[in-house]
């Protein structure tokens, strides 16, 4: 549960930064001075209990709001998703006999909560294998099984974050309008807390207002940043940040991208063009590509990410805008469908509302108005049941 602890929220000063000229090398940019660290995030818990001198029933100024934990955040984001699925979930497992209307029904409710087809058959195989293993004859004691059985097909491994530690360029790539800058903006803030030395990349030349954006989200986070002017090259920004990188010593490049509909192969073509600028350039670094999805696109996005799969190698998912949709099973098809892990969830605007992905706590929020029990504590159960 480490996502979960409290920290403090602080501010960092706001300094101009150098746009570089396409054709000119970097030159040694200023450092980037903070006051104060970025704002931490804040824990799970939320105390939620009146002050004992401001009564409840007593007119008077109310005290501040509490600011809610990320699993709150998450929980209350995919309120919709598990209300849709809550109805159904109930009654199927009041269920006398595990027949087969028993599974379509099963099948009906995991597919409207956009877990897609051939995630829902999947599980609904393991779960008849499990059935028939364990010799289960009720519905009522599938339940369990079942939200495990999900869990189990969202594990993340548990060298997926290893690119952090290292010297790494980070592609983030997607189409328009799924988060990519602020995405990359939080990411930022996230790797300097933890006192990696992190550099921007604005290779989205297209729009001057992507530079922009940019730039406030590296003013936000206290870090520098490369970029040229709208119109330059792309490739020779990139080139020019990994020359910046290497000559500050920089952990992380994070390189923002222009939006790319993945039915524009030019376009793909350049992030061909922009890895084989950084194998040659800083063949030393890691390269990192993560795809940012709009989770409330529901299979919208798992299509793109199929798409973008098709012509580059994808390491991880960045899953956004996952607060109020109604989708929210689609990080389960996403992963479970192309054996691509979600790395990172969003769950709104603020700068530390994107978070390390933990499966665990994504189906007890998605479950949260359900009794789940992990395996182990089944094992348990059965073990003492033997016994007695």
């Amino acid at each position: 549960m480490g996502w979960f602890t409290k920290k403090k929220k602080g501010e960092t000063t706001e300094e101009e930064l150098q746009e570089v000229q396409t054709q000119e090398t970097v030159a040694e940019a200023e450092e980037v001075e903070t006051e104060k660290e970025i704002s931490e995030v804040p824990s799970e818990t939320v105390d939620t209990e009146i002050p004992a001198e401001i009564p409840a029933d007593e007119p008077g100024e109310a005290p501040a709001p509490q600011k809610k934990g990320f699993f709150a955040r998450l929980k209350e984001g995919l309120t919709k998703t598990r209300n849709s699925i809550s109805d159904s979930f109930n009654n199927l497992f009041k269920a006398s006999e595990l027949d087969d209307d028993f599974y379509d029904e099963l099948e009906e409710t995991l597919v409207m909560s956009d877990m897609g087809y051939e995630t829902t058959e999947r599980i609904v195989e393991d779960l008849k294998a499990r059935v028939k293993e364990e010799h289960i004859k009720e519905a009522q004691a599938c339940r369990d099984l079942v939200i495990n059985i999900i869990r189990d097909q969202m594990q993340v491994d548990e060298t997926a974050y290893d690119f952090e530690n290292k010297k790494t360029v980070v592609l983030v790539i997607g189409v328009n309008g799924v988060g990519k800058t602020t995405s990359i903006g939080k990411l930022a803030a996230q790797y300097k807390k933890r006192g990696k030395k992190v550099l921007m990349a604005a290779r989205d030349t297209f729009r001057a207002a992507a530079i922009d954006q940019l730039k406030t989200w590296a003013d936000r986070a206290g870090v520098d940043i490369i970029a040229h002017q709208e119109g330059s090259d792309p490739a020779a920004v990139v080139y020019d940040a990994v020359q910046a990188a290497k000559a500050r010593g920089t952990d992380i490049l994070l390189c923002d991208t222009a939006g790319r509909l993945h039915n524009k192969k030019n376009l793909m073509d350049e992030l061909a063009k922009m890895r084989r600028i950084i194998e040659k350039e800083y063949p030393e670094a890691h390269c990192e590509t993560l795809i940012v999805l709009d989770g409330s696109t529901g299979q919208n996005a798992l299509e793109q990410a199929r798409q973008f799969s098709e012509v580059t190698d994808l390491n991880g998912i960045i899953l956004t805008k996952l607060d109020g949709t109604a989708k929210g099973g689609i990080a389960i098809a996403i992963q479970a469908e192309l054996d691509v892990p979600v790395k990172y969830i969003g769950v709104g605007e603020k700068i530390d509302d994107l978070q390390r992905f933990d499966p665990t706590h994504y189906v007890e929020a998605l479950f949260a108005d359900f009794d789940v029990r992990s395996e182990v504590e089944m094992l348990i159960e059965e073990d003492n049941e033997t016994w007695q």
